[in-house]
């Protein structure tokens, strides 16, 4: 059987002018996951990310780890991020969403996830792509990087948290509510692991840092 590794994309900027790059420790925390690769002897067949930058450079860095294991980096927007600050504009009715992160974090998400909740049930109007768009596109880049893969190749596939939350609860048969719920609990260069085989994708493990989960590491565990 192949595995596919859908990692989220280490920490990025959150909460400044540019989000879409990583920190200094999202860097550090992708060449953390790459050395954990290395250390497995990881062999990856094929490696994909979306076309964020703090996507293609998380792959980047881990393949930076990997030296001459790594693969050839392929990019594909399917993977992409949802366009998190139209959905919070479309349900605040034009606010800034910088501004009430940097005002009051914890009433940023509440917000936000009610602006997901109403995503998925149709009520944004004037958004980038629906709900159903959204999940048939991030479907359809994960069946391309999973195409072809023989009986004992290896997958990495990097994207973001909302992605790979709408693809697992897909995978799993979960409602709407499941896959917000996945995405605001995925942590930054967290590991999902699929078994890939006759067409099909399960879900063999969820969320996991078992690079970060060490003695003197635990404080690279974010979220944002």
């Amino acid at each position: 059987m192949s595995i596919v590794y859908l990692v989220r994309h280490a920490q990025a900027s959150f909460g400044a002018d540019h989000y879409d790059r990583l920190s200094g420790l999202g860097r550090q925390q992708a060449r953390w996951l790459g050395e954990y690769f290395a250390g497995r002897e990881l062999r990856f067949a094929r490696v994909m990310a979306g076309t964020l930058i703090r996507q293609q450079d998380t792959a980047r860095e881990v393949l930076s780890a990997l030296g001459d294991a790594a693969g050839e980096l392929v990019t594909h927007g399917g993977l992409d991020e949802y366009h998190g600050e139209a959905l919070y504009a479309a349900w605040s009715g034009g606010a800034d969403p910088r501004r009430h992160q940097r005002a009051d974090y914890r009433d940023y998400w509440r917000a936000f996830r009610e602006a997901m909740t109403a995503w998925s049930e149709d009520r944004l109007a004037g958004v980038p792509e629906t709900w159903s768009e959204f999940g048939a596109r991030v479907r359809a880049a994960l069946d391309e990087a999973a195409r072809g893969a023989g009986r004992d190749d290896a997958v990495l596939v990097v994207s973001s948290g909302g992605a790979i939350g709408r693809l697992v609860a897909d995978i799993a048969g979960a409602p709407a509510r499941t896959a917000i719920e996945l995405n605001l609990q995925f942590r930054n260069s967290g590991i999902c692991e699929l078994i890939a085989g006759a067409g099909s994708l399960r879900l063999l493990s969820f969320n996991a840092v078992p690079h970060l989960d060490q003695p003197g590491r635990r404080q690279a565990i974010t979220h944002a």
